[in-house]
């Protein structure tokens, strides 16, 4: 069965955001005695620039939580097709460098830039090192979905 690229990447985005969740829910049950956010990611502050941008006002933390989880999941899968394009122009491992690159710049770039976290050299040792590790775990699935689903396809369509 010949999936085009686009709906394949998407795919292979879904995988990669729910094997970072799964990284993150995994990093929980080590770490039983921190009780704050790991990482910005996992915080309220996702919701918060959603609220932010949509200018909701009077919104929940619950309500937040429940925009972020919107937001991780819509654009953790739309962005995979950032590594589906990229895979098709320059190959791997090119593509997965280029693609983890892209999302660790727009990480450590678009919270600060928002106003809602402190710039990157004033995150904590232990968020910087959750953020770049759920963030590897995200880019290692995706790509290796999308080369998964690549398999018996004879060309790109």
């Amino acid at each position: 069965m010949n999936i085009p690229w686009p709906i394949r990447s998407t795919l292979a985005g879904t995988v990669g955001t729910a094997t970072m969740t799964l990284a993150y829910a995994t990093e929980r049950r080590l770490r039983p005695k921190r009780h704050e956010p790991l990482d910005y990611d996992d915080s309220l502050v996702p919701g918060q620039i959603v609220a932010g941008i949509m200018h909701l006002a009077n919104v929940t933390d619950r309500k937040e939580h429940e925009l972020g989880l919107a937001l991780r999941w819509s654009y953790g899968s739309v962005f995979g097709i950032w590594h589906g394009l990229l895979r098709r122009r320059i190959g791997e491992p090119w593509a997965s460098a280029a693609f983890g690159a892209t999302l660790m710049t727009a990480t450590l770039t678009l919270f600060p830039l928002l106003g809602r976290t402190p710039p990157p050299w004033r995150w904590p040792p232990a968020v910087i090192a959750t953020a770049f590790g759920t963030h590897a775990a995200y880019v290692g699935a995706v790509a290796a979905a999308d080369d998964l689903g690549r398999l018996g396809t004879s060309r790109e369509h």
